[in-house]
Parts: C-alpha cells; structure tokens; sequence
C-alpha cells in the first residue's frame, strides 16, 4: 500500500542560530529573521524560506524573506533535513 500513497509535501522548521539571524524590511516593517522553513520538493532539492517576527514588537504579518545565498546558510539547511530525515525514519507510528 504504500508505493499507492501520495505524499504532497515534507516540510520542517529549523531555529536560525543566533549568529546567522538577520533584519530585512518588507511594507516598511523591519523583520529579525529567526526560523527557516524548508521544503523537500518532489525532486529531491530542498527549498527554504525565512520567517521572524518585526522589530518593533508585536505579532506582524506571516510574511516570508528569501534566505541569503551563503554557504552557512546552504549548511544549516542540508543538516537540518539530514537531521530530519533521520528523525522521521525513526517514528514509532502514532500514539
């Protein structure tokens, strides 16, 4: 049965080390930039976005940034879906 199940999206959510956070700005909202979300794509690659919470407090807008083009970054996310992956092989099915 299970080569019959269509499974539609992978995702996970990794915390942006300290070090790597960032600030943008989006609508004149400054955002600190502290969670990735990434995607395992249908084939195989991985894509990511970046999530945070403004500046100035408060909740804001569920609005995504793209994640900077650096190997650190490229890094953090090939660990985290290596990690994921792992974790996920490992279920002990539901409770």
């Amino acid at each position: 049965m299970s080569g019959d199940l269509e499974v539609s999206a992978l995702a996970i959510n990794v915390t942006i080390p300290e070090a790597l956070r960032w600030t943008d700005t989006r609508r004149g909202e400054a955002f600190t930039l502290t969670t990735l979300n990434v995607r395992l794509l249908p084939d195989g690659r991985l894509a990511a976005k970046a999530y945070g919470r403004p500046v100035a407090g408060g909740r804001g807008a569920y609005v995504s940034f793209p994640v900077p083009d650096r190997p650190e970054f490229a890094d953090l996310i090939a660990n985290a879906a290596s990690r994921a992956g792992v974790l996920w092989a490992a279920h002990r099915g539901l409770d």
